[in-house]
């Protein structure tokens, strides 16, 4: 009977001890190209700064499971919506996308604007070449390390798998075909699908991309070497063994040939987005690498 009162008021000192802290706020940061950016934070304001950056055809909202673990409440959460998505502004001019700085100078300026000290910086997807700009053009030394999810290493025919007709819908001006397009290619992003709820908010989070960005991402180029095999700071990469939007084998080995110090994880049972599909164990794993570099 004791035991189960010491547990019941452990659990309800956990849940006031994160609700005292655990509140959420929104602002908007300016990147130097006139870019409004949509920045959302939670957490402990005086943790350890975490800023997650999401992929191709999302927004903060793909870090639910994140955002809504008590146990990494103890960190500070930040997230944005990258430039063409979400909540942030979508420029019509295709160099806003198609420029790695721009994109760097995106996550100069969320690190900057939210006076983040050394922040731990998590891409999934895009986000992974996003990092890799932010690196080439910065360097890492106001950064504390940086966490790869499925992330796109390079736009290289060996490293994404073909999905012709998937991306041709996606930037089609017929309206049925592109979101047609936007949902064949948000399936192929689980291997374990999310409930219909979840599944269909991501979709209407798809629909308000950039068509625009959409047309010229492809056209990137990740200066790898600069970037990610100039890194100092601990880098680990984690992949869904059963991606089918990036190779993890071929990505992960012309990562390592450019930084050989890369600490990799596979997830069995995995597609493109284990933060979704097997969070539980991402999120342990996320916060013993963010201990690890306090």
């Amino acid at each position: 009977m004791l035991l189960s009162v010491y547990r019941s008021m452990c659990t309800v000192l956990l849940f006031v001890s994160v609700s005292l802290f655990a509140s959420e706020k929104q602002y908007t940061v300016t990147a130097p190209d006139g870019v409004t950016l949509a920045v959302q934070e939670t957490g402990n304001p005086q943790g350890q700064p975490i800023i997650f950056i999401h992929g191709l055809l999302g927004s903060h909202l793909n870090w639910e499971k994140q955002w809504r673990d008590p146990q990494l409440q103890r960190f500070r959460l930040i997230s944005f919506d990258l430039r063409g998505h979400g909540l942030s502004a979508k420029p019509m001019q295709s160099t806003a996308y198609s420029e790695g700085r721009r994109w760097a100078d995106d996550v100069a300026t969320v690190i900057e604007g939210s006076a983040a000290q050394r922040p731990m910086l998590v891409g999934w997807s895009l986000g992974g070449a996003v990092i890799s700009h932010y690196l080439a053009t910065f360097g890492d030394s106001h950064i504390g390390g940086a966490l790869y999810v499925d992330g796109v290493v390079e736009l290289a025919p060996e490293q994404i798998p073909p999905h012709p007709q998937v991306y041709a819908a996606m930037i089609s001006p017929d309206l049925r075909t592109h979101l047609d397009g936007e949902r064949a290619f948000l399936r192929l992003c689980f291997h374990q699908q999310p409930d219909e709820v979840t599944f269909q908010r991501l979709l209407a989070n798809a629909a308000l991309a950039s068509w625009e960005m959409q047309r010229a991402v492809p056209s990137m180029h990740v200066d790898l070497e600069r970037g990610l095999g100039k890194a100092t700071v601990p880098v680990q990469f984690i992949y869904g063994a059963k991606d089918r939007l990036v190779n993890p084998q071929t990505s992960l080995a012309r990562a390592r040939s450019v930084n050989p110090t890369i600490a990799a994880t596979l997830y069995a049972d995995s597609g493109h987005a284990p933060f979704v599909e097997e969070p539980q164990r991402f999120n342990r794993q996320l916060a013993a690498f963010a201990d690890a570099l306090r």
